[in-house]
Formats: structure tokens, C-alpha cells, sequence
């Protein structure tokens, strides 16, 4: 046990070493290296009192004036981040995943609150909703980036956002469109990634879509079965009308990773959609409609838009690609239960950015270490 403790805080010192030049002074530069120790610790609610408790601290004044009031750059800290996540994890094969998460909240005072659908509660309550971007790759899977979804009932009241801390520079965004701002981030920096994926929030914005092209980025991104897609033809069809037309024979079995109980396994059928590429150059990527369909007596469908490389789109590399996007999720509750990621009590905007960062560094480290094992088995 001692062994583990030391390889955790040396990973931790190192970690945090590279956040060191963002800090003015040397009390939040400390006070940042016990907060994230104490986000990975066994502080029962990680709040700003029990915090600052394990601190040592006898009020919660100093973890406060950290997150709230000290001279340091969130966003450059993201991209500490990111780095460190990609040197560890990085590969050409990985998958930048696309989600929300929600944080439910009492009281109407906090950055971008409002009565909004939280899948974390399962219905609509009064919560934030952060938006995310994961880096997933064979080694393990990392949140490099995140935001916070700030309703058009805030904007559009320039005074609550004021009050909130909201600078005055931002405006209304759809989760799609604040994702491709991560994405564009991400990819600009030279992450290496081989697909983006995301659920039908993201999957249904054709702009998204549109703008991944742009760059020939392949993507398999879910999409609803209503979507209208062009199939043999300059004449759109409903995904769903697509699959129904698909023969019999065109299913296979196939998994889609393991899961907690084992191969997740499904019925897939790929066909391709009605070539939009123009050029010779163009035409090395295709489009294409992946639809997968569940072994039990229900038979429920879910539906893909994928966009690859001709060469690259075969049926178990998609699928495998489809399987990743598990992992954010996977990610959002260990980052929950194990390194606080919804149990702050910040309201302001500064506050939301600066525990949610520190809490993804810490939620990093505990990756890193675990890929030795994972490749151990």
C-alpha cells in the first residue's frame, strides 16, 4: 500500500508541477496541489468546508479565494490537461467522444441554472449542464476539455449573467455547437485521433456534421431513426425506412466491446449513402449508414451517420467505433464518485471552470495509473 501511495503522489507532483507557472503566488499554488489531493482522497462530500477540513484548513476561506478569487487561468490549466492526457493515452486509432452531463442545483443563482432535462437525474430538475470532450484510446479513456451550457433565458438577461460572473463576451450556443468548439480546440492542437462519435444531440446538428467533413474528420456519430438521410438516391428517406429495406441476409452478429457483463453483442447492417463527393479526392471518404439492432424480444434499433475513409469503413472497425462512446459515460461517473466532479458549491462561472478542471486532472491521474494494470490482464 505504501508503494501505491508514493507511484500516486509522485504521478500527482508531476501532474501538478506543470500547473506551477500559472499561479501568481505560492499559497494558491500549494493550496491547488491539496485541493486535487484532496479530490483523489477519502473526503466523504467533497465540498468547499470538508475540503478544506482535510486540508487542514479550520474554515473554508482559502479554498474559496482559490476558486474564486486567485490569479490563475482555468482554460490554460485545461490545456495542461489535454497534453498530458494525450501523451499518456495518445494514439492515431483514438476517439474523441462528445457528451453532456447534468449537475443538479438549488436555487436560481448559479452560472447557467435552469428547470432543463439532466440525464444524471433521469427528468428535468433544476440543474447546470456541462458539456464535455474525452479522449479515448486502448490505454484508457480522459475528459480533455469541457464548458458550461449557459441557457438562452441567460443571455438574453445580460444582468444574471453579470451577477453570475458570466462574461459579457458570451452568448447563446447549442451543445453541438459548444462541442465543436472543443473539438476544433482539440484538433487544432494536433490531437491524434481517428473518429469522433456522440449521441443523437450531436449526431442530428448537420452543421457538426458538415464541419467534420470539412476537415476529413471521420466520424460515427448516433442520429435519431427519423433522421432524413439521401439512401440510393437525391431523395432523402427516414433511417429507419433505410433499415427496414436492408435484406435479411445483410445483419451480423457482432460486439461492440465488453461491458460489465461481458461482450456487448448486437445485429448490425452497414450500407452506403448516395455519394455527395464530387472530386477524385473527395471521393476517398464516403457516407454511409450504420444501424444496430438488440438480441432481445424488443429488437430496438439505434442508428449511426458515419463519414470514413473508404478504405478504413468496414463493418467491425464502425462498430467498434460506435462501442467507445460508452466510455464518457463510464468516465463522468468515476469522475463523479471518485473525484467530485458535481459536489461543488460554487455558483459564479470562474468557480464552475476551476473545481470542474481541477477535478478532471485529478480524475486524469487515476486513469494514468490505471493503465498498467489494464495491460496487465
Amino acid at each position: 500500500m505504501k508503494a501505491i501511495a508514493k507511484t500516486w503522489e509522485r504521478e500527482l507532483d508531476a501532474l501538478h508541477e506543470r500547473l506551477g507557472c500559472l499561479f501568481r503566488r505560492p499559497e494558491p499554488r500549494q493550496r491547488s496541489r491539496a485541493y486535487m489531493n484532496g479530490l483523489l482522497g477519502a473526503v466523504k462530500r467533497k465540498n468547499g468546508w470538508q475540503l478544506a477540513e482535510w486540508i487542514g484548513e479550520t474554515t473554508p476561506d482559502g479554498v474559496q479565494h482559490l476558486l474564486e478569487r486567485a490569479q490563475w487561468d482555468a482554460n490554460a490549466a485545461r490545456d495542461v490537461l489535454r497534453q498530458y492526457v494525450v501523451e499518456q493515452l495518445g494514439g492515431r486509432d483514438a476517439v474523441l467522444i462528445m457528451d453532456e452531463t447534468g449537475f443538479v442545483k438549488k436555487g436560481e443563482h448559479s452560472a447557467g441554472v435552469q428547470r432543463q432535462y439532466s440525464g444524471t437525474a433521469g427528468r428535468i430538475e433544476n440543474s447546470q449542464i456541462g458539456v464535455f470532450l474525452c479522449y479515448g484510446s486502448h490505454g484508457g479513456s480522459a475528459f480533455i476539455d469541457r464548458e458550461l451550457y449557459v441557457p438562452n433565458a441567460w443571455t438574453d438577461d445580460r444582468a444574471l449573467c453579470e451577477a453570475a460572473g458570466i462574461p459579457g463576451s458570451i452568448e447563446f450556443a447549442t451543445k453541438p455547437q459548444i462541442a465543436r468548439g472543443m473539438l476544433e480546440r482539440a484538433l487544432d492542437s494536433g490531437v491524434p485521433c481517428g473518429w469522433v462519435t456522440g449521441d443523437e444531440v450531436y449526431g442530428g446538428d448537420r452543421h457538426l456534421r458538415w464541419w467534420l467533413e470539412s476537415r476529413e474528420q471521420p466520424f460515427v456519430l448516433a442520429v435519431a431513426k427519423n433522421e432524413r438521410l439521401w439512401w440510393q438516391g437525391p431523395t432523402s428517406m427516414r433511417a429507419d425506412r433505410i433499415a427496414e429495406s436492408l435484406p435479411a441476409r445483410a445483419w451480423r452478429r457482432l460486439s461492440m466491446g465488453a461491458g460489465a457483463k461481458g461482450e456487448r453483442l448486437y445485429d448490425w447492417v452497414l450500407t452506403p449513402l448516395w455519394p455527395l463527393q464530387v472530386t477524385a479526392e473527395e471521393r476517398r471518404f464516403g457516407h454511409y449508414l450504420l444501424v444496430r439492432r438488440s438480441l432481445d424480444e424488443k429488437h430496438e434499433h439505434a442508428y449511426y451517420v458515419v463519414y470514413a475513409s473508404r478504405s478504413k469503413a468496414t463493418l467491425q472497425t464502425l462498430v467498434s467505433a460506435a462501442g467507445r462512446r460508452s466510455e464518457i459515460e463510464i468516465g463522468f461517473e468515476a469522475a463523479k464518485d471518485e473525484c467530485g466532479l458535481d459536489q461543488y458549491e460554487m455558483r459564479r462561472w470562474q468557480g464552475w471552470y476551476r473545481h470542474i478542471t481541477l477535478a478532471l486532472l485529478a480524475h486524469a491521474v487515476l486513469v494514468i495509473l490505471r493503465v498498467p494494470e489494464k495491460n496487465k490482464t
